[in-house]
């Protein structure tokens, strides 16, 4: 049975359930002005943030079930945070929702916000909500660091380095995969470890957009193998490259690099495969041809 709620104070009580207990450095969490959080003190250690926003009808559809939408909402700026070979820590939740929520929906949203934050070791300190006369709105800030030698940028790429990604690709939105997937924030952190890997970013608006811009960050041309890239069941060349929300990672590897950790890879993380698709080469020579992936300023983002 709903529950009708009749203030603010009593949303936040639901959510506070919900969530994990906060980390040892939370001073104050949820409940007050701000946060309050004691510095992190490691040498070496850099720090990083993240905002992400989620949108209904543009990143899940109406309807959606709630919890699988907070577990999307966490786990997209989880993605970036793996990218960088960083680790999250702390997140701050702005939800504007329509008047008509009740208990049952609140509780639903940060059930599977929740989940996430347990899984990962975040602690949720804070955020807004707000009224919402349209859509469902969230927007969450992510923290996290990375030491400052394993920081791995889009930059860094060289001619000769291979490219590769995690996982597969294709039909996230057709499968429903874009509201479950696992952020590879192990992955991340352990290829933020290693030196023979030059680049990394998430793929998150598909390889036909992300690959060019790793690209250009870092001042080269690339050409990709048309038969070798990892699809999904059921997906084309095509979807792979186009489709996005893989939230995979896209990386480059220094060839004389690769063969060891190839190797040692299959031993960290054996049940995701990690895929060379192609090569770096010199910016004067041309980049193999590929369908743009999604821009949110460009095209309307079909929703399942």
């Amino acid at each position: 049975m709903k529950r009708r709620l009749r203030s603010e104070e009593d949303v936040l009580k639901i959510i506070g359930r919900e969530l994990p207990p906060s980390q040892p450095d939370v001073e104050v969490g949820l409940g007050d002005d701000c946060a309050v959080l004691h510095p992190s003190h490691q040498s070496g250690s850099l720090e990083l943030l993240k905002t992400d926003a989620l949108v209904e009808e543009v990143h899940f559809a109406k309807g959606t079930p709630l919890q699988k939408v907070g577990w999307k909402a966490l786990c997209r700026p989880l993605s970036d945070i793996a990218a960088m070979g960083g680790s999250p820590h702390h997140a701050l939740i702005t939800v504007a929702a329509p008047a008509s929520w009740g208990s049952n929906e609140w509780r639903a949203l940060y059930r599977g916000i929740g989940k996430a934050a347990r899984e990962y070791g975040v602690s949720v300190v804070g955020g807004e909500t707000a009224r919402s006369t349209g859509s469902i709105f969230l927007s969450v800030t992510l923290a996290g660091s990375v030491l400052k030698r394993n920081l791995k940028l889009r930059s860094g790429s060289r001619p000769g380095d291979l490219i590769c990604v995690t996982g597969k690709l294709g039909g996230s939105y057709k499968s429903g995969r874009h509201l479950t997937f696992q952020p590879r924030v192990a992955e991340g952190r352990w290829l933020g470890g290693e030196r023979g890997v030059t680049a990394m970013m998430d793929l998150s608006d598909g390889l036909g957009s992300d690959l060019p811009k790793l690209a250009k960050e870092s001042g080269c041309s690339y050409r990709v193998a048309s038969d070798g890239l990892p699809l999904n069941r059921g997906c084309s060349f095509h979807q792979g490259v186009t489709d996005g929300e893989d939230y995979e990672l896209l990386i480059t590897v220094n060839a004389k690099h690769w063969p060891s950790i190839q190797e040692r890879w299959v031993a960290a993380s054996p049940s995701v495969p990690l895929t060379p698709i192609g090569l770096m080469l010199s910016p004067e020579e041309p980049c193999t041809r590929l369908d743009s992936g999604y821009d949110h300023l460009a095209k309307n983002l079909p929703t399942s």
